[in-house]
């Protein structure tokens, strides 16, 4: 939809110049994947951290991509429940990262731009990005049901 609506493209020249942002992301470091059980609570905690980071760029998402404003709030809302779910699974919860109000606001005002066209990459960059780790995560979470039980 942002290609079509806004021609912010993935191969576009603006899109690699604009992409410093820090986003989180799961790598196999955190323990996915094939080494995961020794590694599973290291990869909840990555994985919760990862999607309360992602809450503040995804409310620069939702102020930004108007047109799709609900639906954007609507994922605002299941990736906190997520995050928070994810937490609960963690041995001790305390240590999942969570961003605090100075570093949401330091975050949201590197994120403004006067540019609209800058805010449009920078939201096509976050929902790309937040594809990818939804996608890694979603594997990784699959990959731990299916090798301990839950309710243990």
């Amino acid at each position: 939809q942002m290609c079509e609506k806004f021609t912010v493209c993935e191969n576009s020249m603006e899109m690699l110049v604009r992409n410093n942002l820090n986003l989180p992301k799961v790598t196999a470091e955190d323990g996915d994947f094939l080494a995961f059980l020794s590694f599973q609570d290291k990869c909840l905690r990555k994985i919760s951290s990862g999607l309360y980071t992602f809450q503040t760029y995804l409310e620069y998402v939702q102020e930004t991509f108007t047109s799709e404003k609900q639906s954007i709030k609507s994922l605002c809302y299941s990736t906190e429940h997520l995050a928070r779910t994810i937490r609960q699974m963690v041995i001790n919860p305390n240590e999942v990262i969570i961003p605090d109000s100075a570093t949401q606001e330091s975050l949201r005002a590197k994120l403004k731009s006067d540019k609209t066209w800058i805010e449009k990459i920078t939201t096509h960059l976050i929902l790309r990005d937040f594809t990818s780790f939804m996608e890694k995560t979603v594997r990784a979470v699959r990959y731990l049901k299916n090798t301990r039980s839950f309710s243990d």
